[in-house]
């Protein structure tokens, strides 16, 4: 048992999925798990674990923003032999290449983020994903003929961004803004862990183009479904 997850020793998987909202993190269970039993309601940051094709799968929320999420991915490899840990959120789509409704598998995370200032000063980190995972993710994809793009993201710490900083972003390439997988994959190099964010573009900052309430369900069940065969794949 850690200081924010009430999970007693073997009581998470090895591979994880990690949405923000607590609530997502329910509705994958009850939906997408065989027999999910949940582990841990600290401050109502759920986490369950169950199966997912005969494997042990756990998912556990983690919050807003990147020092939420530290908190929690810091304790699961610390503490709960995690091995494999897929950020599953959405984003808002940056670059003219992306679409609403897209998957996007973050290949890298550029940051805002004082987090990685803490640590590495005047040095520049350059926060990626793990390339197995990656490439594996890419395949599922492609066989289940969801439309999917690979490239950098951004996790930002301001959600309100009255500069307008992700114009500077979209001319580098970036395809989207998000707010937590920068800080995911420098733990994940930090503890020598696997990890990879995939995101579903849910609006479009530059063009203004947005998804209904049932578009966002079907695109959510698509990453899903991607992020879930990964986490299992050998």
């Amino acid at each position: 048992m850690s200081t924010h997850i009430a999970a007693k020793e073997g009581q998470i998987a090895e591979a994880i999925l990690l949405p923000g909202d607590p609530l997502r993190a329910k509705f994958i269970a009850e939906n997408f798990l065989e027999n999910p039993e949940c582990y841990n309601t600290v401050r109502n940051m759920f986490g369950y674990t169950g199966t997912y094709k005969g494997k042990k799968v756990s998912v556990q929320g983690t919050g807003m923003g990147q020092p939420s999420l530290s908190i929690y991915v810091n304790e699961l490899f610390q503490f709960y032999g995690v091995q494999k840990a897929i950020r599953i959120g959405t984003c808002g789509a940056v670059h003219q290449s992306t679409q609403v409704r897209d998957i996007i598998l973050a290949a890298s995370a550029c940051s805002d983020s004082c987090l990685l200032n803490q640590r590495f000063g005047n040095l520049h980190f350059a926060p990626t994903a793990n390339f197995d995972m990656l490439f594996k993710a890419k395949q599922i994809a492609e066989a289940l003929n969801i439309r999917h793009l690979v490239g950098s993201v951004t996790s930002s710490d301001l959600f309100y961004d009255e500069n307008e900083n992700w114009k500077l972003w979209a001319k580098y390439g970036v395809l989207g803004i998000e707010m937590e997988a920068a800080e995911l994959y420098t733990l994940a190099a930090k503890f020598n862990k696997k990890a990879l964010a995939i995101l579903t573009v849910s609006d479009h900052i530059a063009t203004g183009a947005t998804t209904t309430a049932e578009e966002r369900q079907t695109s959510f069940k698509s990453m899903m479904e991607i992020a879930l065969e990964t986490a299992i794949a050998e």
